[in-house]
């Protein structure tokens, strides 16, 4: 063989196995390099280290310190924990549905049943005092071993003997099921429990709270605003305030509601496609003012719907700045069933541009109001406490509750004020509505409005 063909050959040889050892392969030689370290590691860790540790511990104490790298919400859920993972995405938990609280006396109290619960059914009221659980007293014992000796299987039975506030003692049975928690409330509950959603009766303005978006959201809200509108509502605001989020397809739902057209999110990603989520037509609600109130705790698919309505000139934006939580996160299930990964595979953004998400040093995130009304701390607890007892069920013959101050609230009661101003723009000096294209956010373009 020439010395010509022989380096023809070595060349060739040389380009084939560079083209076998392509990135992937490459790849692949550091995920063994990878994983036979962090092998070895964990091996004389559990065979040398001072003081004994649990193999499952070490192993979940690896991921999730390759994960604390990452941001706070893509998180390592393992199977043993999957179950309740998915509950809290689902907004449900397992139990009998009842609130408890300790009094200075060591008296275990109910604060109030979720509505269309176990304890609810069996006729577990707010205020009766828990005596007993399954026959057996628990004077004496904590909060924590009265809560455990409660809970229990799915589908199995528990009783409790209560004193009612009449001075009633009643052994009462109930089965342990998946309880939805309520999501959308009103103002405060009336005598029979339902909800009275009017803050004003002259001229006529609603108010819903939603805590969270869970799978039931949209389609708990709608028939609402549907029931008020005929009622004669000319106005609502919607709170969102100490709204964690929850899951995206409801925020774009109810936002949808409210437009007849335009972008309401966009999600962008580094490996995912940009999804572009838009406004239909079909079953859009009549025009009313709106007002949403935000503030600091109000993240993820509350700043969605806060942020889109404000981008889409549908609604005023009034409290403080939201917490700039706009990522989305994927769960993928791990090989092996060996639990699941949430991972941030992209971010929110609003229709005019906005990044919701707050990244590190950032100066600019979330949702700004056009109408900033700050709240103090003591001020968020003491609404918060009035807020609660306004919403808990009533023992027969002790309602309606007590309305919360629109005093304290101070944001409350500027939303308020504003509609009334908004009602009374779009209703016209004759009397007669206005043009629909004169009903933009009753008149505050975004970044403007009080500071």
């Amino acid at each position: 063989m020439n010395r010509e063909r022989a380096a023809w050959l070595a060349s060739f040889l040389l380009l084939a196995i560079a083209a076998f050892r392509s990135p992937s392969a490459a790849q692949r030689d550091s995920d063994y390099l990878f994983v036979r370290t962090l092998v070895d590691i964990n091996r004389r860790v559990l065979n040398h280290y001072v003081e004994p540790i649990s193999a499952g511990e070490l192993e979940e104490a690896a991921i999730n310190g390759m994960l604390n790298r990452l941001d706070p919400y893509t998180v390592f859920v393992p199977r043993d924990r999957r179950a309740e993972f998915d509950r809290m995405l689902e907004g449900t938990f397992r139990g009998v549905g009842i609130e408890l609280d300790q009094l200075p006396s060591g008296a275990v109290q109910v604060v109030s049943p979720i509505e269309g619960s176990p304890a609810h059914r069996a006729g577990v009221m707010a205020g009766d005092i828990i005596l007993k659980v399954n026959g057996e007293s628990i004077e004496g014992l904590r909060l924590p071993e009265v809560i455990k000796r409660i809970a229990g299987e799915l589908g199995t039975e528990v009783r409790l003997t209560v004193r009612h506030a009449t001075g009633e003692e009643v052994e009462l049975s109930m089965r342990r099921e998946e309880i939805v928690v309520p999501t959308v409330k009103g103002f405060r509950r009336k005598a029979d429990n339902t909800w009275d959603y009017y803050i004003n009766q002259d001229p006529k303005i609603a108010y819903v709270r939603i805590t969270q978006f869970t799978p039931s959201t949209h389609d708990t809200v709608r028939p609402i605003l549907e029931d008020l509108l005929k009622d004669g509502m000319r106005g609502l605001v919607l709170d969102l305030r100490w709204n964690p989020g929850g899951q995206l397809d409801q925020a774009v739902q109810v936002v949808d509601l409210f437009l007849e057209e335009g972008v309401i999110v966009v999600t962008r990603g580094r490996s995912r496609p940009e999804d572009v989520r838009r406004a239909t037509a079909d079953g859009t609600l009549p025009y009313f003012p709106m007002v949403v109130l935000i503030n600091e705790h109000s993240a993820s698919a509350a700043e969605i719907v806060a942020g889109s309505l404000m981008d889409n000139r549908r609604a005023a934006v009034l409290g403080q700045r939201s917490f700039g939580k706009g990522s989305v996160q994927e769960v993928m299930p791990l090989e092996g069933d060996n639990g699941e990964l949430k991972l941030t595979v992209a971010y929110y953004y609003l229709p005019l541009g906005r990044l919701v998400h707050r990244r590190k040093d950032a100066q600019d995130w979330g949702v700004q109001p056009q109408v900033v009304v700050p709240m103090d701390e003591a001020t968020q607890r003491k609404v918060t406490m009035e807020r609660l007892a306004s919403e808990r069920l009533l023992a027969p013959g002790t309602g309606p509750a007590t309305a919360p101050a629109l005093g304290a609230d101070v944001q409350l009661q500027r939303a308020m004020e504003t509609l009334i101003l908004m009602t009374l723009i779009e209703q016209g000096p004759a009397g007669a509505p206005r043009p629909a294209t004169s009903r933009v956010a009753g008149g505050l373009t975004q970044g403007g409005g009080a500071r």
